[in-house]
């Protein structure tokens, strides 16, 4: 490709306000700019932290990437200073502020828009950011979404929208089939994401429908996926909406030494990512219990500690991250009073806060990743040929268990049976959704030998070459890349001699 028409180029990326929606747009971001197309990202003081760092030594390497910031409008929509992210939201009771801060963010993010040089091509916008759709027709620039999920999700949703199969069902234990994919997959009605049993929030669930109906607008779609993953609901999915989708992932593994996977995402200067490769290689090959909940983890205290439990039951060591935790001061008392964390010193850490787990993932002792099924950690689990142990709880999260333990056979059920919506979890007390027992059993059911155990190792591990060599040059997700900086071009007109 003509290097002076590449450079011409310029994409505007503009993410949700989350780390989980954050961290592989800024992967896609790097991709595009290694291709010699100025990228510029838009976000805000708070959330460039957690990825700073690296863009700063892509620049330092001549990378044409740039980072600009505009002010959160803590103020102007009542949300405490220090909170900027869904992530770190004092309260759940904020979901509406913290939409209404998005907008907001629309005029400073237009006037940020005017002063770019060389000027957009084209924007490329987290899905949930609806008011980039008018931004989009003001300066009359494609509008690529990036969607978080997956093929599995978005044929899922869209032959649940077309079919209103989950309307004929009342019962929220009724099981429901999706019609119209691959493989026979069944629902329960409570597992759907929150925008097929919307609640009693009027304001939110117009939110909901708007950032649905402002996809429609868009020029194509970005997924951070790739086509040996999921080939046959990329097609059908393209073939029943028409829709332009380029699989460009898994975008994790643009993070090749050991600095960029221990620093993705890391808000601090402090951690010392060496304790945990120290402990890790102490331990034989496949051997360590890797659990995560997630950035937006809101398991209750009382969940939690069945988790510990069952981990302590297995007598296998783990790496435990815990995040922010929900009602932390909680489950803090718990660990003490109880000894949890001294009794099984040396066997298992807990990290409190943000983990390496791109690292932690790729080292050879991870023999099992308790995860709550969020995609990135999903597809991350994937590339590192690791069998995952699914613990989804809301959104595509009970998609995605399907598809590691239904369609690639590479995960285990904890049994989570209905979610709980983010945000709804004080309407659900102090319950808990599995005991330790069925941690335990689930643990057990991957690690450890036998016949059932190797094969499924064996076919999470057919995955790792795989990945790698869909975003290497001559891949499929290399491929699409350069499939979209040419559709972008031609539609600038900037291939025409």
């Amino acid at each position: 490709m003509d290097s002076t028409l590449l450079s011409n180029l310029h994409f505007v990326f503009i993410p949700f306000l989350a780390p989980g929606h954050i961290l592989p747009m800024v992967d896609i971001a790097k991709l595009l700019a290694k291709r010699n197309v100025k990228v510029t990202i838009i976000t805000t003081p708070l959330n460039s932290i957690q990825f700073k760092s690296s863009i700063e030594r892509e620049i330092e390497s001549g990378s044409p990437i740039e980072l600009h910031i505009v002010e959160f409008p803590n103020a102007e929509a009542g949300i405490p200073e220090g909170s900027e992210s869904l992530e770190t939201m004092p309260s759940m009771d904020l979901k509406t502020n913290f939409f209404k801060a998005l907008d907001i963010l629309q005029k400073p993010i237009e006037e940020l828009l005017e002063k770019l040089s060389p000027s957009p091509c084209c924007i490329v916008s987290d899905k949930n950011i609806p008011c980039v759709a008018d931004i989009s027709i003001k300066f009359k620039l494609p509008r690529i979404l990036f969607d978080g999920t997956n093929c599995f999700n978005l044929l899922c949703n869209h032959n649940l929208h077309t079919s209103k199969v989950y309307e004929t069902v009342s019962d929220p234990d009724s099981l429901i089939v999706v019609p119209g994919l691959p493989h026979r997959i069944e629902m329960r009605k409570s597992q759907l994401p929150v925008i097929f049993t919307p609640g009693p929030d009027k304001e939110l669930n117009a939110i909901r429908e708007r950032i649905r109906t402002s996809e429609a607008t868009s020029y194509g779609i970005l997924v951070n996926t790739f086509e040996d993953l999921e080939g046959e609901y990329v097609k059908e999915y393209q073939r029943v909406t028409g829709h332009k989708v380029w699989c460009v992932g898994p975008v994790s593994l643009t993070n090749k030494d050991d600095l960029d996977k221990a620093q993705r995402g890391n808000k601090s200067t402090t951690t010392d990512e060496s304790q945990y490769v120290n402990f890790l290689d102490s331990w034989p090959p496949c051997s360590v219990v890797y659990v995560c909940l997630g950035s937006l983890n809101r398991v209750t205290p009382e969940q939690l500690k069945e988790i510990g439990f069952g981990l302590e039951a297995t007598k296998r060591p783990f790496i435990w991250v815990l995040r922010g935790a929900y009602r932390r001061d909680e489950l803090e008392n718990w660990l003490i009073e109880d000894g949890f964390e001294e009794r099984l010193k040396g066997r298992g850490i807990l990290i409190r806060g943000w983990a390496p787990q791109v690292l932690i993932l790729s080292h050879k002792a991870i023999g099992a990743f308790l995860t709550h099924c969020g995609w990135n950690s999903t597809l991350e689990g994937i590339c590192a040929g690791v069998p995952l142990i699914t613990f989804p709880m809301f959104a595509d999260q009970f998609y995605n268990e399907k598809v590691a333990v239904q369609v690639l056979e590479t995960g285990v059920r904890v049994g989570v049976e209905n979610s709980i919506h983010f945000g709804d979890e004080d309407k659900f007390g102090d319950g808990v959704l599995v005991n330790r027992d069925n941690v335990k059993e689930a643990i057990e059911k991957v690690m450890g030998e036998g016949e059932v155990k190797d094969k499924r190792r064996e076919r999470a591990r057919k995955y790792v070459e795989l990945a790698k060599n869909a975003i290497e040059e001559g891949g499929s997700s290399y491929h699409n890349m350069s499939m979209l900086i040419e559709e972008i071009m031609h539609v600038k007109g900037l291939n025409q001699n």
